[in-house]
């Protein structure tokens, strides 16, 4: 090559060293070459280092694994790469937590799945151990393609406050408004294999970096619509008959339960939450009771609420409304809500402890290492009545269970205020209702599951 030539060639490469753009951004490195500040919960994969990168391998006859950071985030900007096996699934997981009230300490929370299969699903927002699918991309078709099969990946993954966005290769996957978990843990996810799947199969990380200051001057433009999930039901919840109880802005559904319409007054309807104001702690004296305007046999249903500091409150199903003309609230069975530590209900009852939050109201008490957050965060409370079978959760965790119609349990009605009631509790069919025990107390993402009679 003449001398000519060879300015010409350093000055096309000067130019091009122009034109790329320094990263500046203060990234921190989550991986450092070694598994220090990482621990595996859940399964039994193995996990080895090799070649700056992390290595994680299916083993049969274990459940999902994870490598998890040592370290909590909340917001973060995170950047990865990663190479799998075209027949496996993994995922990384985000804002996740594993308790051991939950579930006997399962990892829950948010995944960015890896997903190399015809599916092409990676890079969408899957809730692992609670919900399943968020995001799912069978509507972006852009993202789907941008997967490399047996090759290098690259996400970035961007979660500012209730917001979560994915990229794959520079390409937008996933946007997200949910706020179910504001902090957990990061985790590579090696995904259990059948028995009729290799074991050995494999999946690399590297350049595992994070952004935790300065989120708003880092972040990138996100130029797809998001998937809101409040108030809404989530893919999952849609294929496997969830309906919406309320819809997050009118009164369509309910109404007072003594009344043809809906209170009003007593109740307010803001930013989509459902809320019943405070009137002093009398019972049913403001707006009183609202109950659906359908009635229902064996269901789920999943509520979110969450107290004032004091509040009082519940929800009750199997509601006839005919049954208690007089003061006081509608007659049915009743998940309590309350405030144990500072509402004096909780130190009474026929039945002790049955009137602490998530107990059958004065008749079962329920577990006393219940996961209850704190006053002013929200709560998940959730009902299964099936063939008469009833079980009470809290937060994802059952709380009691009991047989209703039962001699057992109508001993339990015979020793409690409901005596007064023939056959309390037994109707075949009744309203949901919530409670207006004149404290404030708010709802929202109210949804039921009605299940058909075999």
């Amino acid at each position: 090559m003449n001398k000519l030539n060879l300015g010409v060639l350093t000055l096309l490469l000067c130019w091009g060293c122009a034109d790329a753009p320094k990263d500046d951004t203060p990234w921190v490195d989550l991986f450092d070459g070694t598994l220090n500040g990482w621990n595996q919960k859940g399964g039994e994969a193995n996990y080895t280092v090799k070649d700056d990168m992390i290595v994680g391998s299916t083993v049969h006859d274990t459940p999902n694994s994870f490598l998890t950071t040592d370290k909590m985030y909340d917001d973060f900007i995170l950047e990865l790469e990663y190479k799998v096996d075209s027949t496996m699934n993994s995922g990384i997981q985000i804002r996740s937590n594993s308790f051991p009230y939950y579930q006997n300490g399962r990892v829950h929370g948010y995944q960015i799945e890896i997903d190399p299969s015809d599916r092409a699903w990676s890079a969408g927002i899957y809730d692992e151990g609670r919900r399943g699918w968020l995001v799912s991309l069978e509507n972006n078709p852009a993202a789907q393609k941008a997967f490399k099969q047996n090759d290098w990946n690259h996400y970035r993954i961007e979660a500012i406050a209730d917001t979560i966005q994915t990229w794959i290769n520079g390409v937008p996957a996933a946007h997200l408004i949910d706020d179910k978990t504001a902090s957990g843990f990061i985790a590579l996810q090696v995904h259990s294999i059948g028995k009729d799947q290799k074991a050995g199969t494999e999946i690399a990380w590297k350049n595992v970096k994070i952004l935790t200051d300065s989120l708003l001057k880092y972040r990138k433009e996100m130029p797809l619509a998001p998937v809101v999930t409040k108030n809404q039901l989530t893919v999952d919840e849609e294929k496997n008959g969830w309906q919406l109880l309320w819809d997050g802005e009118t009164t369509v559904g309910w109404r007072g339960a003594r009344l043809d319409d809906f209170p009003d007054k007593g109740w307010e309807i803001k930013d989509g939450i459902l809320t019943v104001l405070s009137s002093g702690g009398e019972e049913s004296a403001a707006g009183g009771d609202i109950v659906t305007t359908e009635l229902y046999e064996d269901f789920e249903l999943k509520v979110d609420f969450k107290l004032t500091e004091g509040a009082n409150s519940g929800i009750k199903y199997y509601v006839d409304t005919d049954l208690n003309k007089g003061p006081g609230s509608s007659i049915g069975l009743e998940y309590q809500i309350l405030d144990d530590e500072r509402h004096p209900d909780a130190k009474l009852g026929n039945h002790e402890g049955s009137r602490t939050v998530a107990s059958l109201y004065d008749l079962i008490q329920a577990d006393t290492n219940k996961p209850i957050n704190p006053i002013g965060e929200w709560n998940t409370a959730h009902i299964i009545s099936k063939d008469n079978h009833v079980e009470h959760w809290l937060n994802g965790t059952k709380v009691l269970e009991y047989e209703r119609k039962s001699e057992a349990y109508r001993k339990l009605v015979s020793e409690s205020k409901y005596v007064k009631w023939p056959n309390f509790g037994e109707v075949d069919r009744g309203h949901i209702l919530l409670q207006d025990h004149g404290d404030r107390v708010s709802f929202k993402n109210i949804k039921i599951k009605p299940i058909k009679k075999q």
